[in-house]
C-alpha cells in the first residue's frame, strides 16, 4: 500500500462540499465529518465561495434576508423529507398506519398523521392500550429500524442482506430469512439495476492499449490497479458526463470529474484528484485501465500516464466486461441515487453525485465484496494492520 501524504482538493470538490451545507441543509459538521475533510478546511471553503458569490456589492441588510431565506428553504425541505416517509400507508390496513404513527409520535403530533393518515386518534390510542405478543413486539422494532434505514435515499436501494448487515450493526439479533420475510410483508423493495448501455468512441487515430489488466481486478494491496470510464446522467438541461477513478483493492472512488462537455479534460481532471489525494509507491507497478475511448487514448492523458509512471492498459473493442468493476460502480449510481432523481439543472445533477460518492458510497455504504464494510472502513483497517510495519501519514 502506498504511503499517506497530505491531501489536495479540487475546486470541484471543494465546491461540492460547500453546498451540502449551502443548499442541502447538512451542518459544517456533520458535512465535514461525512465527507473526511476538517471542519476549519470546509469553513474556509465556504467563506472564500460565499464571499466571492455574493460579492462586495450586497449590502448588510441583503446578506442578512439571504440567510434568513436559506435557512427557511432548509426548514422546508426537512418537512417535505419526513412526510415523504409516511407515501403509501394509506393503502395499508390500519395496523400499519397505527405503527408508523407510534414510531414517528417524537417526530410529528399525533392529531396532524392521524388527519393524514385517515385513521381515528381514538383508534390509535384504543391500539396503544391493547398491547402485543413478545414476539410481534420484536418484529415491530425491527420493522421500525428497517423502515427507518429504508426511508434514507441512500440505503433505500439496500435488499435484504445489507439491511439484514445494518440490523447486526445496529446491534440486532435477527436472521436473513426474517428480514426479508418482514420487506416482503411491508413492501420495502430494493432498486432496480438500470439496463447498460454502451457510450465508448473507439473510432479515433489514437493508438490504444493491449489489455494487460486481462480482469484481474482482484488485487492485494491499494494502488496497484486503478479502472476508469465514463457515463452521462440527463438533465432538463441536456447531458452532464461524470468521469471516475477506482481503486479495485479499496472498490474506492478516489477521482472523479463531471463536466458539460466530454472531452479529455474530463478525464485528465478525474486522474489529477486521485493522484492529488494519494501517491502510489514509486517501487510498485501501478496499472490503470479504461476503455479505449478517445479521451483515454488522447496525448495529453497518456502524457499524464507516463509522468506518473502509471502503466495502461485498455478494454478490448465492445467488451464491457473487461471494465466490469467500473460499470458495476455506474450501475449501483444510477440505480440507487440517478434513477430515482429528475433533474432539472446541472448544478443538481453535480450535487447529487458529489453527496453519493463522498458521503454515502465512500464511507457508508456496505461493500459484499469487503465484508460488509465501507471502503473508508476497509481502507482504515487495512492501514492499521501495516502499522507496526510501516510508518503512517495521515493528511493534516
Amino acid at each position: 500500500m502506498s504511503k499517506r501524504k497530505r491531501r489536495s482538493y479540487t475546486e470541484e470538490f471543494k465546491a461540492e462540499a460547500v453546498k451540502l451545507v449551502t443548499e442541502q441543509g447538512y451542518s459544517l459538521a456533520a458535512a465535514a465529518q461525512n465527507l473526511g475533510v476538517s471542519a476549519n478546511s470546509l469553513w474556509a471553503w465556504k467563506r472564500k465561495i460565499t464571499a466571492t458569490e455574493e460579492g462586495e456589492s450586497m449590502t448588510e441588510d441583503e446578506r442578512l434576508e439571504l440567510g434568513s431565506l436559506r435557512e427557511e428553504v432548509r426548514r422546508l425541505r426537512m418537512e417535505r423529507d419526513n412526510l415523504k416517509k409516511s407515501d403509501g400507508l394509506l393503502c395499508e390496513r390500519k395496523e400499519l398506519r397505527f405503527e408508523f404513527i407510534e414510531a414517528h409520535c417524537e417526530a410529528w403530533p399525533i392529531t396532524l398523521m392521524c388527519e393524514v393518515l385517515a385513521v381515528f386518534r381514538n383508534g390509535f390510542y384504543a391500539w396503544c392500550k391493547r398491547g402485543a405478543s413478545s414476539r410481534r413486539q420484536r418484529h415491530r422494532e425491527l420493522l421500525s429500524e428497517m423502515k427507518a434505514i429504508h426511508a434514507d435515499k441512500d440505503t433505500k436501494c439496500y435488499g435484504s442482506p445489507r439491511m439484514h448487515r445494518e440490523l447486526v450493526a445496529l446491534r440486532h439479533s435477527v436472521s436473513e430469512n426474517t428480514v426479508a420475510k418482514l420487506m416482503s410483508d411491508h413492501s420495502l423493495r430494493a432498486a432496480l439495476a438500470p439496463k447498460f448501455k454502451a457510450t465508448t468512441d473507439s473510432y479515433h487515430p489514437h493508438p490504444v492499449a493491449e489489455n494487460t489488466l486481462n480482469r484481474a481486478f482482484e488485487q492485494e494491496s491499494a494502488d496497484r490497479v486503478w479502472v476508469a470510464d465514463i457515463t452521462y446522467i440527463r438533465t432538463g438541461e441536456g447531458w452532464l458526463y461524470l468521469a471516475c477513478v477506482l481503486d479495485t483493492y479499496l472498490r474506492k472512488v478516489v477521482g472523479w470529474s463531471m463536466s458539460a462537455r466530454i472531452t479529455q479534460e474530463l478525464v485528465v481532471d478525474a486522474l489529477r484528484m486521485e493522484l492529488g489525494r494519494r501517491r502510489p509507491d514509486g517501487d510498485a507497478a501501478l496499472l490503470h485501465h479504461s476503455d479505449r475511448g478517445s479521451q483515454y487514448a488522447s496525448g495529453a492523458y497518456q502524457e499524464l500516464l507516463r509522468e506518473e509512471n502509471i502503466s495502461c492498459s485498455m478494454s478490448r473493442k465492445g467488451n464491457c466486461w473487461d471494465n466490469a468493476m467500473m460499470e458495476s460502480f455506474f450501475a449501483k449510481l444510477k440505480k440507487q441515487r440517478v434513477r430515482r432523481e429528475a433533474y432539472a439543472t446541472r448544478p443538481q445533477v453535480r450535487a447529487s453525485v458529489f453527496d453519493y460518492i463522498e458521503r454515502f458510497y465512500n464511507r457508508l455504504r456496505r461493500h459484499s465484496a469487503l465484508g460488509y464494510v465501507s471502503p473508508e472502513q476497509f481502507e482504515a483497517a487495512a492501514w492499521r494492520s501495516l502499522e507496526p510495519h510501516h510508518q503512517r501519514h495521515g493528511p493534516e
